[in-house]
């Protein structure tokens, strides 16, 4: 048997991916599983998304290659959104960078800023996939916490400690997944603050600042920010596209100029149809949120039923697409969740797989119709004892 590659030796197969088959498992066995353990949006897109893809789909000069930078007017919509949203201008010439999802552009980064053994920051609790990148790139991690009775804001003065090692590059992502937590400008600023000092670069993951948040922030309009700081944004929650795999990179062109270096090796330019797709949710007005938040909030509020039925304590000043909940027992999260999928046929997310600062939570997504959340909470309701 020939032997896999030593970067392999200490990364494992994303949770989702491996704890999915299962489901499907069961769901093939004909058990009713209601799905709350990942955060792929189950309404479509506006119609006026599908109708330009098809639109672009139909005409013969559509399907061949791409640019690597994609099509200026895409680049041109998201410089719009971002000044309009965010108020941060960018250029579109080169300091937007199209990617396909944000999980390519954290390899990406990743790939074309660190050599192995550079050291990166990366949030306990936090999206998995910071870790593995970093894994296969031969860097290695370096955890910073995020704890409740910080907000789940990082602590300064223990990044200044962290930084005395010598630090590569800093994940960030707020509002935050999985808690749902919100930094403000001060909390930014500090972080900006604290990237100059010690010349890290510092990448904030921003997919979730449209849904349930009252004031959408990026870390670009954020003074000086541009000098030391990258920032990811996509489609896939704020627009119902999580399929169409379509993200983006903004910031200051010089960086942006290294990830394509890389980027320009990994594909050859995203579909022209979906590429007119995206300009045309980039276009919606605020009608389009103000709708998402009004099925979201209905459906947060079914959650925090559900979640305080099975013993958990909600975190209800958050933001995003999940609720994160304190389990009120001694029981785990891992426990609770295969009760919870092999008694009553719900799937939800234990907390630790975020971190070892996620033991004792657990997460339900919101993209369940209302009557499904209802169900569960019934199932529930039937058989359960705390």
């Amino acid at each position: 048997m020939i032997a896999p590659a030593h970067r392999l030796a200490n990364v494992k197969e994303y949770y989702f991916s491996k704890k999915l088959r299962e489901v499907a498992r069961l769901k093939a066995e004909g058990h009713p599983i209601i799905n709350m353990g990942i955060g792929s949006p189950d309404l479509p897109p506006h119609p006026s998304v599908t109708e330009a893809l098809n639109h672009s789909s139909a005409q013969p000069t559509s399907h061949g290659y791409q640019s690597y930078q994609g099509i200026p007017a895409l680049r041109e919509a998201i410089a719009s959104f971002y000044q309009k949203h965010y108020a941060v201008s960018l250029s579109p010439t080169d300091e937007i960078l199209p990617m396909m999802g944000s999980k390519e552009a954290i390899m990406h980064i990743s790939l074309a800023y660190l050599n192995p053994g550079d050291k990166v920051l990366i949030p306990n609790p936090g999206y998995p996939t910071y870790s593995s990148v970093t894994e296969l790139v031969g860097a290695k991690a370096v955890y910073y916490d995020l704890k409740e009775e910080n907000q789940w804001l990082p602590d300064i003065g223990q990044l200044e400690e962290l930084a005395q090692s010598g630090i590569k590059l800093m994940w960030i992502n707020y509002p935050h997944m999985p808690t749902g937590a919100n930094a403000s400008r001060e909390a930014l600023e500090a972080l900006v603050t604290f990237a100059k000092k010690h010349q890290i670069l510092l990448v904030n993951d921003n997919p979730y600042s449209f849904i349930l948040t009252q004031s959408p922030i990026s870390i670009l309009s954020i003074d000086g920010a541009k000098d030391i700081a990258l920032e990811l944004n996509s489609l896939s929650k704020t627009f119902n596209m999580p399929g169409w795999r379509v993200g983006m990179l903004c910031g200051q062109a010089s960086y942006l100029q290294e990830v394509l270096k890389v980027k320009s090796n990994m594909d050859s330019g995203m579909f022209l149809g979906i590429q007119e797709g995206a300009i045309a949710a980039l276009n919606l007005d605020q009608r389009w949120f103000d709708q998402m938040d009004a099925i979201y909030h209905k459906r947060r509020e079914a959650v925090w039923k559900l979640a305080e039925r099975v013993g958990a304590i909600c975190e209800r000043n958050s933001a995003g697409m999940f609720v994160w909940a304190k389990l009120a027992t001694q029981t785990t999260p891992s426990a609770l969740v295969d009760k919870l999928l092999y008694e009553n046929h719900i799937f939800i997310t234990p907390g630790d797989i975020f971190g070892s600062n996620g033991h004792g939570y657990i997460r339900f997504s919101l993209c369940v119709p209302e009557n499904l959340i209802q169900e569960a909470f019934d199932r529930v309701n039937s058989t359960w004892t705390k």
